[in-house]
């Protein structure tokens, strides 16, 4: 097996199951052109974001780590009449070619780009004392996995789908020794979710045109 066989798979699945409209074509061709890390979900994985949004019927999503918005537009093509996501980015011109692809996507309306450390607005969104979210989707820097569950949970409800992107780390996370600061914290994950009584939850390994990693699903009870 090798990330070339993976990548061939990807592109067959991609082109017989995988809608791509041009709305997410034109996103990556921005990141690109903006100076972005090619670092999105795959479309393959973007559209499993948009079935799982549809599945748990989600109205309001909050989404950690923005990029330049390629997972958000999916997710919000899921949406029902009247949803909305609250997306958080840190570095101030991912915000900025976010915005111009939610825009030019149609969703500037629904989708709202908050700028800043998702340690500190989500303390802030929960002072506003807004509604719970339905579909929280974590894919921000990885020693912060703890901190950005923990406010998931807060800020979310019986019935919440919580999805914790990267979490296998190349299978590194099974390493006990590693200290990887990414690999410590998809096991600090692992640890807070196992510990938590109010989360069900699995994680699945997956292979692709991103290589080898692994995302953790749980809803909250």
């Amino acid at each position: 097996m090798s990330a070339e066989l993976w990548g061939r798979v990807d592109d067959y699945i991609v082109d017989r199951l995988v809608d791509e409209d041009a709305a997410l074509a034109d996103a990556l061709q921005a990141n690109a052109a903006g100076g972005l890390r090619p670092i999105d979900v795959s479309a393959a994985q973007g559209k499993f974001l948009h079935l799982l949004v549809r599945m748990s019927g989600a109205r309001r999503i909050l989404e950690v780590g923005t990029l330049g918005a390629y997972s958000t537009i999916w997710m919000a093509k899921a949406l029902p009449a009247g949803g909305s996501i609250v997306t958080l980015e840190y570095e101030p011109h991912h915000a900025e070619v976010a915005r111009r692809n939610i825009a030019r996507a149609g969703y500037a309306e629904r989708i709202e780009v908050r700028v800043g450390a998702a340690a500190e607005t989500l303390p802030l969104l929960a002072a506003e004392q807004l509604e719970p979210f339905d579909f929280v989707f974590i894919d921000a820097d990885k020693p912060s996995n703890t901190v950005y569950l923990d406010w998931a949970i807060k800020l979310g409800r019986p019935g919440t789908v919580i999805v914790l992107d990267n979490v296998v780390r190349d299978g590194q996370v099974a390493n006990a020794e590693s200290r990887d600061p990414n690999v410590l914290g998809s096991r600090g994950a692992f640890e807070l979710i196992a510990a938590n009584p109010r989360l069900s939850a699995t994680a699945l390994q997956t292979v692709g045109a991103k290589g080898y990693d692994g995302f953790a699903v749980m809803i909250l009870d």
